[in-house]
């Protein structure tokens, strides 16, 4: 790790580390020291689940923990400036301990160090083992489709292994989904500091569930410093990707902004499309006849006036969470339409802002940062993990799968009656008769509250028809409205669609998922008969725990593994065995049925009809990414 400058006075130095987040501040400051018995003068913090992680230490821990923190920091202002080595894995061990507030698995520690890269800047990054020749690499072109957070992220790796690759992006910019969407209050609901790239720490965050114009500069900052951008076409959409088994090429064809269409050729392909990416749109009678504006959320019409009117909203999921609340202070009637409810829990930092002093710290102080995301990871990952396991000898299985999930359903419960104001018709309508986390996790932005607004209507009864005028429910009551607002979600579980895939054989992959009732892949990553092909966000890797961009960064270490492979022995095309993906689809199925998303009472958009999960990935965070630190080659075929 680089050296750190401690651009403060004394004065300034105390006051700034009354901003500190101490779970964290104190590992940094016994790894800058190379102090570790630092840890044993203060019992450790405990982290709550998926909540805040500022910890619980008292008054006079947290005074000395500063005071301690005050003199390292001063003493290595003062110093030479040089830091310390990595400490060794039994060190790093009681330290992840300590931050973490209880004793973790050992084999915990090299994904703490890549993780937080509290060795290296970017650990991650790409080294050849023996560099191929110039013109192998130059005749060895990738295609990448999306230029999200997956897709920059895959040409980055590409880049730094000196691949040829093209982005093709239908957008006129970078950031996916960040970019698409665009309504009122989108924000991330995993914590910036841990929902970024884990090579590309950003001090600077404004939130600590940070707005969608932020994120989605944060990518095109990326993008720009790594030189993204000359090998990105914009305004061009794969329409069909066909593998040619005679030049072991795919044949990539596809549609610029103008409706010409081309063919482009490589030798792999990534697909880095996203899950939440093409609006789903219901299908009620009489939509088209609505006589005002009538949009979906995910293509928000920032030209049209609110102030005033009567508005509808049809859907209660993560979008309309964020947006109602701003929307209900500015229309005269809100009326929303719920086919059922979600579980939401409060996190207190969900909209509060980031202070200058704790910026001050995560930009200055050595290890900081690092110690900073761990914890963020280990709160909001694997330590929340069991929440979502099905306890067999449970002995309320109807409203819990647990004693972990019971005790978050008692709180979001509190949560929710205070929220309403114990109105019992509102409590009949907002709590769901499922146990919690069936769904998405979901964070209350003032949800509940927005509810028990006077100009704001929940309705349950489903929709009959839309009329000119507005809504007609099945009961016959007729809600009219100026303005109707689609939060509907999206085709999650139609991976690569609407793009044709055709692959060895002519086999074509969404007759192969069964019209994409059925998708599977190998790791969520490749699929038999279909070389050189590669998924980012692929079947069953949605991380319900964790980061997305965590598992991009899994997949991404995979996929130029196998790059690597080829390239390194010489090989033109590698796929994988049918019989490896077939096992490793049974395990993952198995486990599946372990989790909440397969309770009786759970059906959403992690289900096919048949109530199989395709979106979800079962494993630990840690399990994850042991399967993809380096791809066996004995699973594939190389040829």
């Amino acid at each position: 790790m680089p050296a750190m400058h401690i651009p403060a006075d004394d004065a300034t130095l105390a006051e700034t580390l009354e901003s500190a987040n101490l779970p964290a501040l104190l590992p940094a400051i016994a790894q800058l020291t190379g102090d570790i018995g630092l840890l044993e003068r203060f019992p450790p913090p405990s982290t709550p689940m998926m909540g805040a992680v500022d910890g619980d230490l008292s008054p006079e821990d947290q005074a000395a923990i500063r005071a301690l923190a005050f003199e390292a920091l001063r003493a290595y202002r003062d110093g030479d400036g040089r830091l310390p080595p990595l400490p060794d894995p039994e060190q790093l061990h009681k330290l992840m301990n300590w931050c973490a507030g209880e004793p973790l698995p050992p084999q915990y520690v090299p994904l703490a160090i890549e993780e937080a890269a509290l060795d290296h800047p970017d650990p991650r990054r790409f080294e050849w083992d023996t560099p191929p020749e110039p013109a192998t690499l130059e005749n060895f072109r990738v295609l990448i489709v999306g230029a999200g957070f997956g897709g920059v992220l895959a040409a980055i790796r590409l880049e730094q292994a000196g691949i040829p690759y093209t982005i093709c992006e239908k957008n006129d910019a970078f950031g996916g989904t960040w970019y698409e969407n665009s309504y009122p209050d989108l924000r991330v609901d995993v914590p910036n500091h841990f929902y970024s790239y884990s090579f590309e720490p950003n001090p600077d965050w404004s939130d600590h569930f940070s707005r969608r114009d932020e994120l989605k500069g944060y990518i095109d900052a990326c993008a720009r410093k790594h030189g993204i951008e000359r090998r990105v076409r914009f305004g061009t959409e794969v329409i069909e990707a066909a593998y040619d088994e005679p030049s072991a090429l795919w044949r990539v064809r596809v549609r610029g902004a103008d409706g010409a269409e081309e063919v482009l050729t490589a030798q792999a392909v990534i697909s880095a499309v996203g899950m939440l990416n093409r609006p789903q749109f219901p299908s009620f009678d009489g939509l088209e006849s609505f006589a005002g504006p009538c949009f979906h959320s995910s293509r928000w019409r920032h030209d049209v006036e609110f102030e005033g009117r009567r508005v509808g909203v049809v859907g209660t999921g993560a979008s309309s969470m964020q947006f109602v609340p701003r929307l209900a202070e500015k229309v005269s009637k809100l009326t929303v339409f719920q086919r059922a409810a979600h579980w939401a829990s409060y996190n207190a930092s969900y909209r509060r802002t980031v202070s200058e002093g704790f910026k001050w710290l995560l930009r200055h102080v050595p290890y900081y940062h690092s110690w900073y995301r761990f914890l963020l990871f280990w709160a909001g990952a694997d330590r929340a993990y069991p929440i979502f396991r099905i306890d067999p000898d449970w002995h309320d299985p109807e409203n819990s799968t647990g004693p972990i999930n019971h005790g978050f359903r008692q709180a979001a419960l509190r949560h929710i009656e205070k929220e309403l104001g114990g109105d019992p018709e509102l409590m009949r309508k907002c709590v769901p008769d499922y146990p919690p986390l069936g769904k998405r996790p979901l964070l209350d932005n003032g949800w509940y509250r927005t509810l028990a607004r006077d100009n704001v209507d929940l309705v349950t009864e489903g929709i009959q028809q839309v009329t000119p005028r507005g809504v007609v429910t099945a009961d016959g009551a007729e809600h009219p409205l100026d303005v109707l607002v689609l939060a509907t979600g999206f085709h999650a579980g139609k991976f690569l669609w609407p793009m044709r895939i055709v692959g060895r054989d002519g086999v074509v992959l969404h007759d192969r998922w069964d019209q994409g009732e059925n998708p599977r892949a190998y790791l969520g990553i490749t699929m038999p008969d279909f070389p050189n092909l590669f998924c980012m966000y692929g079947p069953n890797t949605n991380p319900v725990v964790g980061s997305v961009i965590f598992m991009l960064e899994c997949q991404t270490n995979y996929i130029m593994g196998c790059l690597r492979a080829l390239l390194e022995n010489g090989q033109r095309t590698l796929e994988c065995r049918q019989d490896v993906h077939d096992e490793y689809n049974q395990r993952l199925d198995a486990e599946l049925e372990k989790m909440v998303w397969r309770h009786p009472r759970v059906r959403s958009y992690y289900n096919n009809s048949a109530g199989r999960v395709i979106t979800n990935v079962p494993w630990k965070m840690y399990d994850y990414w042991e399967m993809t630190r380096s791809p066996n080659l004995a699973d594939y075929e190389l040829r």
